[in-house]
């Protein structure tokens, strides 16, 4: 494997969902665990608190949010991994991305643009995306010049 940029990558960790290779899917798919992908998954975004896994046959034409990607089959639509996006040999991936690490396998293509980012600064714009809570201004009051 060709190593672009970052430390070394964590193993994935046993696979909860899976998109059949006979299978379809259009929407919106979230959930906590990890997905693997063998059929198609159009439209809407794929996120998941854990990883995600395009097999070779596996399509996604789909954002994709997740710890960690990797892509054996083709992704479009754009990737944000707070951990490692892996491009294999076999791998395509088309559109722009935004992870903390990436590597990618001779023969694996990145057709988009490459964001690189440090899980500390995911970690500070999580925080700062949360809503902060804020105090109404006390109402201006008039001087008795303007009253007047």
């Amino acid at each position: 494997m060709f190593k672009l940029f970052g430390a070394k990558k964590p193993p994935l960790d046993k696979i909860e969902t899976v998109i059949g290779s006979h299978t379809s899917f259009e929407g919106h798919l979230k959930c906590d665990g990890n997905i693997r992908i063998d059929g198609v998954v159009e439209g809407g975004v794929i996120e998941t608190a854990g990883n995600v896994v395009i097999s070779p046959e596996g399509r996604v034409a789909a954002r994709i949010i997740a710890e960690h990607v990797l892509v054996a089959g083709e992704a479009t639509g754009g990737i944000e991994a707070r951990g490692y996006l892996e491009i294999l040999s076999t791998g395509r991936v088309q559109g722009d991305v935004r992870v903390a690490n990436f590597y990618k396998d001779e023969g694996g293509i990145l057709e988009g643009n490459l964001h690189m980012h440090s899980e500390a600064e995911e970690a500070a714009g999580e925080q700062e995306a949360a809503p902060a809570e804020t105090e109404s201004p006390a109402p201006a009051e008039s001087s008795p010049e303007e009253a007047g």
